[in-house]
């Protein structure tokens, strides 16, 4: 077994370990608040299957509708003019809605197309310089009860972008 193998089997009990030492050795009952923890995580979960059923159930009908490939084929001129392949847009749009569904035509993208094909290392390379932005706000704000959002929104549809468009410059330079 290599030293980094070793390493990386034996950390984390190594942490948990010593968090449980610490913890013993401060007087807090570790055991109790492990529990509490779990609680609240239960708690948090039940919190956000609403926000996660709206969203989910909004992309289904985005897809279903005929919206998607609507939107693909007006701009379809102007993709093949800047040199974005259209079959990468679908998931342009997704990754920031939905990490599950991008990751899904990520798998189909590079099926159809091969993991070393430009359009399998443009869409590889997009799935992990992306964020689900939509995904982090509806969940993760809606359960904490933040109800303005604006700019966290503009600010993480804006990274997406900035993510994509920098995706497409690169792997353009580095393998076309």
């Amino acid at each position: 077994m290599s030293m980094i193998s070793a390493i990386s089997l034996w950390l984390i009990p190594i942490i948990i370990g010593l968090i449980l030492i610490y913890g013993t050795i401060k007087k807090v009952p570790t055991y109790e608040k492990f529990v509490e923890g779990g609680k609240e995580g239960i708690q948090i979960a039940f919190s956000i299957i609403p926000f996660l059923v709206g969203m989910l159930v909004a992309i289904s009908i985005f897809r279903a509708s005929g919206a998607l490939e609507f939107f693909i084929n007006l701009f379809r001129p102007l993709f093949d003019l800047v040199g974005i392949p259209p079959d990468i847009v679908p998931l342009a749009l997704i990754r920031p809605i939905s990490g599950t569904a991008a990751l899904g035509m990520t798998t189909d993208l590079i099926a159809t197309h091969g993991p070393d094909s430009f359009i399998g290392r443009l869409a590889s390379t997009m799935q992990g310089s992306t964020d689900t932005t939509f995904y982090v706000l509806t969940v993760y704000f809606g359960a904490v009860g933040i109800k303005k959002m604006g700019d966290a929104l503009k600010v993480g549809l804006l990274a997406d972008l900035v993510g994509i468009v920098a995706t497409i410059v690169v792997v353009t330079i580095a393998f076309a």
